[in-house]
């Protein structure tokens, strides 16, 4: 799961730098071409097949991860990697509120059903950390990214919501990833289509590769660290280790960009990653079969 974030913390780099060059949409494109080729390649040799029973829930899956990519891909380009970072991992929070939700809309709330306290509290403390964390990007003018970023982790959480109903269907996560990069391909073509393309030159399309490369590894080494800990009871502390993505992210932003976030985006960051654990924790008692979530 280190593994897994670090790639993910690479991964981002490398769409910030690719940011300057390229678009959002075109980033996507690419990254869903060369997803395309690496997990068809992928699943040949692990013997997978690709031909799918679930059509209409991949392609609902893509919309919702491709739109959450799109906002996550603007964030890296706008504000400072570590926020952008700690924004999108904010999915299990959002997970956590729908949990809450979902339980008070059925009116398990109550005496005899499940005490939400600590799980509402986490959630508040979290949003009060977003505000902590965007203070300085307020300050910036860059208000409007910093909603985009809380957007795709709350895009992410949906996303992870619809691997975790096609997992308990059976679907393999192999094709799962791969429907993905077909869906992440089309809508980068769409959107290219309307914000058009950037010229061309090798130098800067190196940044590209990787970017298909990490986003593949850094999922593909998730799942092997979930599937690994079901069978030593280590799933609670793998889903916990996800966060140290956060932390690559901040070392590279301040070794790489040499972004200056003051002292209230550090204590915000703090306060988000405690909380999303705690909640992570909370939540996994109220479903202990929940599986990977992704990026």
């Amino acid at each position: 799961m280190i593994l897994s974030s670090l790639l993910f913390a690479t991964m981002g780099v490398c769409v910030k730098y690719a940011s300057e060059y390229f678009n959002s949409s075109e980033l996507v494109f690419y990254r869903g071409v060369l997803g395309i080729i690496f997990m068809a390649v992928y699943a040949r040799a692990h013997g997978t097949s690709l031909r799918t029973r679930f059509p209409a829930m991949h392609a609902w899956r893509s919309v919702i991860g491709v739109t959450s990519m799109l906002a996550w891909f603007y964030a890296i380009a706008h504000l400072p990697l570590a926020t952008a970072m700690t924004l999108n991992y904010m999915s299990s929070v959002w997970i956590a509120a729908f949990l809450v939700g979902g339980a008070l809309m059925l009116g398990r709330s109550g005496p005899k059903g499940p005490k939400q306290g600590p799980l509402v509290l986490a959630i508040l403390a979290s949003f009060v950390g977003v505000i902590m964390l965007l203070r300085p990007a307020i300050d910036q003018d860059q208000t409007f990214a910093g909603l985009v970023g809380l957007l795709s982790g709350m895009g992410a959480a949906f996303a992870y919501m619809q691997v975790m109903a096609m997992g308990r269907l059976g679907e393999p996560e192999i094709r799962t990833v791969f429907y993905f990069a077909v869906g992440t391909m089309l809508a980068g073509a769409l959107g290219m289509l309307v914000t058009g393309s950037s010229s061309w030159n090798w130098q800067q399309a190196l940044w590209l590769p990787p970017i298909g490369l990490l986003a593949s590894l850094g999922q593909l080494t998730m799942t092997k660290a979930y599937s690994m800990s079901q069978n030593h009871g280590a799933t609670l502390m793998v889903a916990n280790l996800q966060y140290s993505g956060i932390v690559f992210a901040a070392l590279y932003s301040l070794v790489l960009f040499g972004d200056n976030i003051p002292w209230m985006g550090w204590a915000g960051m703090a306060l988000i990653i405690v909380s999303a654990i705690a909640a992570t924790m909370l939540r996994a008692r109220a479903a202990p079969d929940a599986p990977a979530e992704e990026h």
